[in-house]
C-alpha cells in the first residue's frame, strides 16, 4: 500500500474529509515548498496533502516552488500524485463545473524553472513526456466518477499559461486552434517534474468559467467563478473519497 499524495489548487487549500495527524515543514535542495506537508488518513488511508499556492491562497502560480513541492512530496514517500486544478473551459463539453480528467498538456509557461536536471550531470537526461498523465490514475479518477453518477470529461488538451491574469479573447482562440480543450496555469513544470521523479501522476481538473470570450461574448465573472469552485470543489472531494482507495490497493 503507498502513500497517496493530494496536490490542492485554488478552491480547495484544505480536505475538510482528512483526519489529520500531524504537519510537517520541510526544506529541500530546491527551497522550501508552498507550506507545511499535512499527513493524515482518509476513509482510513495514509494520504499527504499540500495547498499548492499555499493555505492561505497566497503564491500567484508563476510563483509556486514546483521543485520544492514534489521533491517534498517523494521524500516524504508518496509514490501517487492526484493533482486537483482549477480551469477554464474552451471547447463546448468543457461547460462550468464540468469535472475533466485530462490525457494531454500544452506548455505555454515561460520563465520556471522546468526540470531537476541541469547541474552536475555525469549524462544529459531526457524523459519520455509523450503521455503525460499516469493512465492507471486516470482510469480510477473517471471509475469513481462514475460511481458518483458524476458525469465526467475523459480526456482533454490542458494549456498551461503563465499566468496570473487571465487571457485574452484572442489568445484563447489560439489556444482553441492549437487544439486546447482547458486552461489554467499549474499544469506545468509540475506534470514534468513528477515524471522525472518516477511519480505516478494524474490531474482532476474542476471548471470554474468559460474560457475569455467563450461566454457569448460577456466578460469573466470573479463571483460566479467563486460559486462554482464552492460547489464543485465539495464534489471532487467526494470524489477523492471514492478513488482513494483503489488508488491506495492499485
Amino acid at each position: 500500500m503507498s502513500l497517496v499524495a493530494i496536490i490542492g489548487g485554488t478552491g480547495l487549500t484544505k480536505l475538510e474529509n482528512l483526519e489529520i495527524t500531524h504537519k510537517e515543514m520541510v526544506n529541500t535542495p530546491y527551497g522550501v515548498p508552498s507550506g507545511p506537508l499535512t499527513f493524515g488518513k482518509i476513509c482510513g488511508l495514509d494520504v499527504v496533502f499540500l495547498a499548492r499556492h499555499g493555505y492561505r491562497h497566497t503564491i500567484p502560480p508563476h510563483m509556486v516552488n514546483y521543485r520544492a513541492n514534489l521533491w517534498a512530496l517523494k521524500e516524504a514517500g508518496a509514490s501517487k500524485i492526484i493533482a486537483i486544478a482549477a480551469v477554464g473551459g474552451i471547447t463546448s463539453e468543457m461547460k462550468p463545473e464540468a469535472i475533466v480528467i485530462p490525457d494531454q498538456i500544452i506548455d505555454y509557461t515561460y520563465g520556471r524553472s522546468q526540470t531537476f536536471f541541469e547541474n552536475d550531470l555525469s549524462f544529459v537526461t531526457h524523459i519520455d513526456f509523450s503521455y503525460p498523465y499516469n493512465d492507471s490514475l486516470r482510469q480510477i479518477l473517471l471509475k469513481s466518477a462514475e460511481q458518483l453518477n458524476y458525469d465526467a470529461v475523459n480526456g482533454a488538451v490542458y494549456a498551461a499559461t503563465q499566468g496570473p491574469r487571465l487571457e485574452t479573447a484572442a489568445e484563447i482562440n489560439r489556444l482553441d486552434h492549437d487544439g486546447c480543450d482547458i486552461v489554467g496555469m499549474t499544469g506545468m513544470p509540475e506534470a514534468a517534474l513528477a515524471r522525472e521523479l518516477e511519480l505516478e501522476y494524474a490531474a482532476c481538473a474542476l471548471v470554474v468559467n468559460w474560457a475569455a470570450g467563450r461566454n457569448g461574448g460577456n466578460e469573466i465573472s470573479l463571483s460566479e467563478m467563486e460559486k462554482c469552485l464552492e460547489a464543485g470543489m465539495a464534489r471532487v472531494r467526494g470524489l477523492l473519497e471514492i478513488a482513494l482507495p483503489m488508488i491506495c490497493h492499485a
